[in-house]
């Protein structure tokens, strides 16, 4: 056998309308006779074109609201069977089942209902009983049958059989059944992901039917893709394609700015995951100017985003240095002109959307997951420690610092004064190397860390960062504490007239 097949049959049970009539219309034209449910019975009709309810195949109504319409062996019968099984051809013979050749479904948008807020009885009814049945027997069933699975696959069936003239190869076949596996896959996982938000069944389920590949991966000699829905958050202005590297800096700059949401004006600029500036000030321009002024050097080639809407005068800075990426809520359409000069610059407008709450990632050969690091280090969570008690502006630049140095890699120490980012010590083995690192980049910029607050992302096994800060002017120190060490630390403070605050929440990132 060749594997050609003439369909001389088809099955129709969908939700979605969009893009069915031309198929009909083509199905009718070949000969096709059609078996059909309910409101897709009756949208056939509507075309004037001959449809068999399934109720005249089974002899059974429609029963249960519409609950049970094609779950009966007349039906899965003409799907299942083999038709180089001498037996199976018997049996349908015997039963006067009708042979199908084509399944087309489209299932109840459970998703979407479940996005939409709706009760809960709303959802379950819109969990798919039948078409889920009859996908999956379709699909099984690939040597004989197609299976169309989803409004999605519309087209490309209406392509394959106006080419064919009806006809269909095994490969085309399988290459549905494998798409109908993946709607009926991705439709259970969004099922179970909603009915596991209360259980908390040890199961990870992820499937994610929108994907973009990408030019590579870290490097050239890498495969790289992204699986996920790009516009529902950001609106592209401009520019080339977004890379690898470009998503994991524009996933950190989004989480970064997330901690500054409802705060004055702030600007960002991140390169490598991590904030090379950060600056809080009255207007879009001076944060991006003072941003700027922590690192310029390692700006270049960086990822930008804003709070707040970038204006004229702040896109005329911009466009002066050399970055890859552009984010904000929005810009004014004389800086959008401006951005543009640069043809590869890539300009995004953040939409309003919530992000997932957990963390995946792979390991060995396994996942892993945890809950995303949500806890903001407000002034209530904070312990006076030391006798020397910071003032009100050097709490909001303790809690600046401690912002920036959640979102930065472990070991990692901050510095800040002013709401400005002074520099940062990333990645580092040894914590004093961190605060060491911090240091020496801010000097090298000509920041002046007198006054300055440090942040570290744990806490000090011993006093040796206090004292190295203290001698490089700092004054104010945000930190976790928990170290059975803790006390020698304060002590330094307080011998040498550092205010300190706990946390008591740790914010490694690694």
């Amino acid at each position: 056998m060749n594997g050609i097949k003439s369909a001389k049959s088809a099955l129709i049970s969908v939700f979605s309308k969009e893009g069915l009539e031309p198929i009909v219309q083509k199905l009718n034209e070949l000969g096709v006779t059609i078996y059909s449910t309910g409101g897709t019975e009756k949208f056939i009709k509507d075309l004037g074109i001959d449809v068999v309810p399934v109720e005249d195949v089974t002899s059974y109504p429609s029963i249960l609201g519409g609950r049970v319409k094609t779950l009966h062996p007349k039906v899965f019968g003409g799907i299942l069977n083999r038709q180089d099984n001498e037996s199976d051809v018997t049996e349908l013979q015997k039963f006067e089942i009708p042979q199908i050749d084509i399944v087309i479904v489209d299932l109840y948008p459970f998703e979407k209902t479940v996005a939409s807020g709706a009760p809960e009885q709303d959802i379950i009814e819109k969990i798919d009983i039948g078409g889920i049945s009859l996908i999956r027997a379709a699909a099984k069933n690939f040597k004989d049958v197609t299976c169309v699975a989803s409004v999605e696959d519309y087209a490309e069936f209406l392509e394959v059989i106006t080419e064919g003239e009806g006809k269909t190869s095994i490969e085309q076949r399988k290459r549905f059944a494998t798409k109908a596996f993946n709607v009926s896959s991705h439709y259970d996982s969004a099922i179970f992901n909603y009915f596991n938000q209360d259980q908390d069944i040890p199961a990870l389920k992820v499937s994610e039917n929108k994907a973009q590949v990408l030019r590579y991966g870290e490097n050239p000699h890498q495969k790289g893709y992204f699986y996920g829905d790009m516009e529902a958050i950001f609106d592209k202005l401009h520019g080339k394609e977004l890379s690898y590297n470009n998503l994991l800096d524009v996933d950190a700059a989004v989480n970064l700015m997330n901690e500054f949401k409802n705060d004055a004006p702030t600007f960002a600029i991140l390169k490598h995951n991590n904030a090379c500036g950060v600056a809080t000030r009255n207007t879009i321009k001076e944060a991006y100017v003072d941003a700027l002024a922590g690192d310029p050097v390692s700006a270049f080639g960086g990822i930008l985003i804003a709070n707040t809407e970038i204006d004229k005068e702040t896109a005329d800075e911009i466009h002066k240095l050399f970055c890859e990426v552009v984010i904000a809520p929005s810009y004014t359409d004389d800086a959008v002109a401006i951005l543009k000069g640069k043809k590869n610059r890539i300009i995004l407008v953040q939409k309003e959307t919530e992000l997932p709450t957990t963390n995946l990632r792979t390991c060995l050969n396994g996942v892993l997951v945890q809950d995303k690091d949500l806890k903001t280090d407000q002034k209530e969570d904070l312990t006076q420690v030391t006798n020397n008690k910071p003032s009100e502006n050097e709490l909001e630049d303790l809690l600046f610092a401690s912002k920036i140095c959640k979102h930065t890699k472990s070991n990692t120490i901050v510095l800040a004064k002013n709401k400005q980012l002074c520099a940062s010590g990333t990645g580092q083995t040894s914590r004093v190397d961190a605060l060491r690192q911090a240091i020496e980049k801010a000097s090298s910029f000509e920041f002046d860390l007198k006054g300055a607050a440090m942040a570290s992302d744990a806490f000090f096994p011993f006093p040796d960062c206090v004292e190295i800060a203290d001698k490089a002017g700092i004054t104010t120190v945000i930190q976790p504490g928990g170290s059975i060490k803790d006390q020698l630390s304060i002590d330094y403070c307080n011998e040498n007239n550092l205010a300190m605050v706990f946390t008591g929440t740790r914010h490694f990132k690694h």
